[in-house]
């Protein structure tokens, strides 16, 4: 099942999307209770939102080999391979949905680049998980793109700005609820052209091993949301290009890149 968050009539909905891509509306959310109303609607005749405004953003870093290495070289010192789960936090007001642009700031003396990520969404309320049941505390799964400004993330003690500047994390299109993580595969195109594609599922520690390791001190509760890091390459992106987050089984995450004005 595919449950979008969208804007329509004025009003902010959730619905069921449909194979034909239709949606229909339900009162509620999939956090809750709901209730057919009988509405349906073309997914093109609505405005796609981030599926969810999460109370808690987690987020992972280093969690590929690849990106490892690769931030190294963008950061100018030696990043070492992760031994355990790191968990690290992004800010609300970064997020916009599927199609909406993403800005590279004025104050930005460099640019700005692409990390396609998988975002595993929290469905009910939970605390001290193992990795054995820990994927049943989740809704489902969506995507993510990391914008990062690596000059900020270097020049910067902390990334509250290289990560979360506004419009920096896309999120969408839906929420997906059926999804075989072995079988996912992340795809990047930038342009149009594929630059990126990687086994989605490739990490250096998987999503149950992360939510245990949160929640072995921090309560989950329904609409917090997982970002589970990206694989190299992270190409640069300027105003005019479009970049395009695919993973196989859920959808894609289509924005363009603008100048801030």
């Amino acid at each position: 099942m595919r449950w979008a968050r969208y804007l329509a009539d004025g009003k902010t909905h959730y619905g069921i999307v449909n194979t034909d891509l239709t949606i229909d509306e339900v009162e509620g959310s999939p956090f809750e209770s709901t209730r057919p109303t009988g509405v349906r609607r073309k997914a093109a005749d609505v405005k796609l939102l981030p599926p969810v405004i999460p109370g808690t953003f987690y987020a992972v870093g280093f969690n590929y080999l690849g990106h490892t290495a690769e931030a190294g070289e963008f950061l100018a010192k030696d990043v070492k391979i992760p031994k355990k789960p790191d968990v690290g936090y992004r800010a609300n007001n970064a997020l916009v949905g599927d199609g909406d642009e993403v800005m590279v700031p004025r104050s930005s003396p460099g640019v700005i680049q692409f990390e396609g990520e998988l975002v595993a969404v929290v469905g009910k309320k939970a605390k001290f998980l193992t990795e054995e049941n820990a994927l049943d505390c989740l809704l489902g799964y969506t995507i993510g793109n990391d914008i990062s400004e690596r000059y900020w993330q270097k020049m910067d003690r902390t990334i509250w700005r290289a990560k979360n500047s506004d419009t920096f994390k896309p999120m969408g299109p839906w929420i997906e609820t059926d999804v075989s993580l072995p079988d996912l595969v992340t795809t990047i195109r930038l342009n149009g052209q594929q630059v990126s594609q990687f086994k989605t599922n490739g990490m250096l520690f998987g999503v149950a091993r992360y939510l245990a390791e949160i929640s072995s001190a921090i309560t989950l509760n329904p609409g917090d949301v997982l970002w589970m890091g990206a694989e190299a390459p992270s190409l640069d992106m300027r105003a005019g290009d479009v970049c395009e987050v695919e993973i196989s089984g859920i959808g894609v995450l289509r924005n363009p890149i603008v100048a801030e004005r």
